[in-house]
């Protein structure tokens, strides 16, 4: 079954009860059980579990092709359940990467994590870098900010080899245009804040499993005694998200190639960073695992900080706004959002392209550039 359907369908069962097409929401925080904790309808307590969030957990596991699926309350928390469940030892994360995971490495995690940065890009640099401690290899393809790609099937042959797990944060490409699994990932988180949810209006997160393994029953016990669960209206918010998500991110790429060949010819900007664009360093590799190239990517302004700066401050149509993956347009000036420890370049804006009409974008950045 191909994806578009698969997202309509899946945890879109009706409701055996009523029939109703709609999947319900249920918001109770406790269940009815027998008198020696019998589960009579196989939940107890919403920490654990709750209907709604198996609806989610079972769309999620099937857009991605997986074996089971943990929703969680942010893509943060989804991230650091997974980091925390390691044994002890090293892990290799890109160079490019979420400024997020940097923090959760360096300030929670140093204890017990090597944490180490490699360009993701260059398959030998991380054949390299493989120790025998290693014990994950975490991608992020595209990577946040500078749309990086990285060869998922080529790292997962070096990091089996060694007997590391690999990761991929799969949040800009979403199961529409890559599925990590199938090129023998492990584990694959979402921020399904962004394409999941699709109008920026609910906060989550989820990791689909290849294998129902000892990672996942681990994870999902240490969820259930943290209490880092998404909650039954959030489940609910972003299962509805899921089943129009493949049309919105056909939209998305659509317009997000219009707004990066506009931007590419453009005498002041110095660089587009999108990987559907034949310039781009990766764009063979990004052929080659992704259906399509995705809304999100990134513009290096001629003229540093300052002019980058007042063309963030002339859009109208584009939001200056934090996050991705809405029915609304955005721009961001990465470094000065990233905190104390910045590393975006000063003169690049991230654009979260959304679902207006090209023309209109366009036309907005045009005036911006001017």
């Amino acid at each position: 079954m191909r994806i578009e359907s698969i997202a309509v369908h899946a945890g879109a069962e009706p409701d055996a009860q009523t029939g109703a097409m709609a999947p319900p929401l249920y918001l109770a925080t406790t269940f009815r059980h027998g008198p020696a904790g019998e589960r009579i309808g196989g939940y107890e307590y919403s920490r654990e579990d709750n209907p709604t969030q198996t609806r989610l957990e079972a769309a999620l596991t099937a857009l991605e092709g997986g074996a089971a699926a943990l929703a969680f309350a942010s893509g943060m928390a989804a991230t650091d359940a997974l980091l925390s469940a390691l044994p002890d030892g090293h892990v290799l994360i890109p160079l490019d990467v979420y400024q997020g995971l940097r923090t959760l490495a360096r300030e929670f995690l140093a204890n017990r994590l090597d944490v180490e940065a490699v360009d993701m890009t260059d398959v030998k640099a991380v054949a390299s870098a493989i120790k025998p401690t290693t014990k994950c290899v975490w991608l992020e393809t595209p990577s946040n900010p500078l749309l990086q790609i990285s060869d998922i099937a080529a790292i997962v042959e070096i990091a089996h080899h060694a007997g590391a797990i690999v990761a991929v944060d799969n949040t800009f490409a979403t199961p529409c245009l890559q599925q990590p699994l199938a090129l023998g990932a492990d584990v694959v988180m979402h921020s399904t804040t962004k394409y999941f949810g699709g109008h920026s209006d609910v906060l989550g997160g989820a990791l689909v499993f290849a294998t129902k393994s000892d990672l996942h029953e681990e994870i999902a016990h240490a969820r259930h005694v943290r209490g880092a669960i998404l909650s039954p209206f959030n489940a609910w918010l972003t299962l509805r998200g899921c089943r129009s998500m493949p049309a919105r991110v056909a939209w998305h790429c659509r317009n997000a190639r219009a707004v990066a060949e506009f931007l590419a010819s453009h005498q002041r900007v110095e660089r587009v960073n999108w990987p559907g664009l034949e310039s781009h360093p990766n764009h063979a590799i990004a052929k080659k695992q992704m259906h399509d190239f995705g809304g999100m990517m990134s513009v290096q302004i001629k003229g540093g900080r300052e002019a980058t700066l007042a063309v963030a401050g002339k859009v109208n149509l584009f939001a200056n706004a934090t996050s991705l993956g809405g029915c609304e347009s955005l721009i961001e000036h990465r470094a000065s959002v990233e905190g104390a420890n910045p590393v975006s370049p000063q003169n690049l804006l991230r654009i979260s392209v959304g679902l207006e009409h090209p023309d209109d974008l366009i036309a907005d950045l045009a005036n911006a550039l001017k």
